[in-house]
């Protein structure tokens, strides 16, 4: 039975006992493939229009903790899954759409689209055991088999692993009385590295280009869709499909969405490919400087203003967002040895006055204030704000 959600208005919802009431919100009940009924909210409240609204309580994709096992930082992981997010409202807008982890492509399935294609031995093994189970064998493998010839770092270099993750997000939709699957999002996480031992035991690795990445990711992009169309619910949902570059293992910013595409309803065809023109930076440093260099001349007059006026100061680091070539976001944290709280709300103070002199209005800025015992404080500001929002630790 198709999957479908009704809506019901709801109440004052009594959670539990001692769970907190937000006021009015949007009873859900599920009708599931085995006639079983669930029950869940709409939150009436969200935090952010940059958020979607996620229907409660939270149901866990399929693929659920995958993620941590094949992508290289924790900064990856998650930009992966907040960028995503990020691509889908260009299609899905929050204000319509409702979000959900994905629940259509399954854990083993995206193992079995991760792995290379086999060849030798090793393909008439598989075909073998197949053909044992009265079963025709088929190749589910997305990166390049071995060739097989020449040594391993040979090999690799012809044939490195270029797709590292896969993602899905689901975007649900009402209409009239009901909820229902509105919308797929696809994250696929390419390498800019491939890593691999050579036989001496030691670790190699090979630098893939941004021409090599999209080139494969959007050849990988096609058969994906062939394969999700086949897929029991998606045969007829809009899908988007992004492509990701993660950074190497070593980086201390995270990588960045590169194309993406539409497949209409229905269809497998993919759309035309779009630019996806987003970056991290890391303040202060020579790409920064080189790249965007009034930006980078304004951290360091920021900076120096620190170092000048307290003595305990021990460096400031800044992650900036751009998008289209443009700040969007910085992320500041600044680590100091105080000695009072006193010193702490002084600190604060004039950091905040530093953030509104220096900063322009457009962009959202985040400072965190640290020390050895923790968090001190936290500055944010947001586009066109006249004042920040301060917080002081107790």
């Amino acid at each position: 039975m198709k999957k479908k959600l009704f809506m019901v208005l709801a109440g004052l919802l009594l959670l539990t006992g001692c769970a907190p009431n937000f006021g009015e919100q949007e009873e859900i009940v599920q009708e599931t493939e085995d006639e079983s009924k669930e029950t869940a909210i709409i939150p009436k409240y969200n935090i952010s229009d940059s958020y979607y609204k996620m229907i409660l309580p939270f149901k866990q994709g399929e693929a659920r903790g995958l993620v941590s096992e094949q992508l290289n930082t924790r900064l990856d992981i998650d930009e992966f899954e907040t960028g995503l997010m990020r691509v889908a409202q260009d299609t899905f807008a929050p204000d319509k759409y409702l979000y959900q982890e994905g629940q259509y492509l399954k854990r083993d399935v995206i193992n079995s689209w991760l792995r290379r294609k086999l060849t030798g031995d090793a393909l008439a093994q598989a075909q073998a055991e197949a053909k044992d189970d009265e079963e025709e064998y088929v190749e589910l493998g997305l990166n390049p088999a071995l060739t097989g010839e020449g040594g391993l770092e040979e090999q690799n270099a012809e044939s490195p692993i270029y797709l590292a993750h896969m993602l899905e997000h689901n975007y649900l939709i009402r209409q009239d009385d009901t909820v229902e699957l509105g919308g797929v999002v696809i994250g696929l996480a390419m390498n800019s590295v491939h890593y691999f031992n050579q036989e001496d035991g030691y670790a190699r690795e090979y630098q893939i280009s941004r021409s090599e990445i999209l080139a494969k990711g959007k050849e990988i992009a096609q058969e994906v869709i062939n394969r999700v169309r086949k897929t029991n619910g998606l045969e007829n949902v809009p899908i988007v499909i992004a492509l990701y570059e993660q950074e190497k293992r070593s980086s201390i910013v995270p990588g960045n969405f590169i194309a993406k595409t539409t497949v209409k309803q229905g269809t497998n065809n993919l759309g035309k490919w779009e630019e996806i023109n987003e970056e991290y930076y890391l303040f202060p440093s020579t790409e920064a400087t080189s790249d965007y260099r009034d930006d980078a001349q304004m951290f360091n007059r920021f900076k120096q203003d620190i170092e000048e006026f307290f003595p305990n100061y021990t460096g400031v680091i800044g992650k900036a967002f751009y998008k289209n070539e443009e700040l969007n976001y910085l992320d500041i944290e600044i680590p100091m040895q105080f000695y009072g709280k006193g010193e702490v709300v002084a600190f604060t103070q004039f950091v905040t006055g530093k953030v509104m002199e220096y900063f322009p209005d457009y962009i959202n800025i985040e400072v965190n204030i640290m020390s050895t015992s923790g968090q001190e404080a936290l500055i944010i500001k947001e586009p066109n704000q006249e004042q920040p929002t301060v917080h002081i630790y107790k």
